[in-house]
């Protein structure tokens, strides 16, 4: 299904917009790269700290995306697909509304290993999930009977979108959480930190249902 300019605009729109929130977002890790700075005291060492935990954002969107971009050859489901995926988002959501604790896996990793914790939180909190439906609706995909040939071919374009998807939302949360972190570092400090604390944990959650619900309502209006 071939999707008009201005859909697919808002669809990447949409990735763009994502990745800023994840990057404002403090659970995704920013602190920790202000906290690396400060205890190294050099700039390079928060820059490094940046850096790691953008891997492992991206390595958490791609082990999501990746999945769902093989199942395409599934290609008589396609609704079916983006229907269990827009559920799945919000079922992560409601879930993270009853449960308001943070992982305890994530307190007993060791602070250098930023790449690892940064895969883990971004799982933990549905931010891959997040991206799920707003990438199959990207993909644009029908049902059809190309055969098996066509299926593997659009396969291997969606794979590629999954990577390209990953890696344009992952730069927009590194602009947003680094911009963040070097303003705290290099001119507000952590006092000014320590006083303006902000706690996404109700508005993640709710906004895990926005998109699942989005996703949903998208699959059956049949974009």
């Amino acid at each position: 299904m071939e999707l008009d300019t201005s859909t697919m605009a808002a669809l990447w729109g949409a990735v763009i917009f994502s990745g800023l929130y994840h990057g404002i977002n403090p659970g995704m890790g920013w602190p920790l790269a202000v906290s690396a700075g400060l205890m190294e005291g050099r700039h390079r060492a928060m820059a490094r700290a940046i850096g790691a935990l953008a891997a492992g954002h991206l390595l958490a969107m791609l082990a999501i995306l990746l999945p769902f971009s093989m199942m395409t050859v599934l290609v008589t489901g396609q609704i079916e697909i983006r229907i269990g995926a827009g559920l799945l988002v919000v079922a992560m959501g409601l879930y993270l509304l009853i449960n308001r604790r943070h992982p305890r896996l994530l307190a007993r990793i060791h602070p250098t290993r930023l790449v690892l914790w940064s895969f883990l939180a971004a799982m933990a909190h549905g931010a891959g999930l997040m991206l799920v439906p707003i990438y199959l609706g990207i993909c644009g995909i029908d049902a059809g009977d190309g055969g098996h040939e066509a299926a593997q071919e659009l396969m291997g374009q969606n794979v590629v979108s999954a990577f390209i998807v990953a890696l344009a939302h992952t730069a927009a949360m590194t602009i947003a959480g680094g911009l963040i972190a070097a303003a705290i570092y290099f001119y507000l400090g952590l006092k000014f930190l320590s006083r303006t604390w902000f706690n996404l944990d109700v508005i993640w959650a709710w906004s895990l249902v926005i998109v699942g619900s989005f996703g949903i309502y998208h699959a059956f209006d049949g974009h």
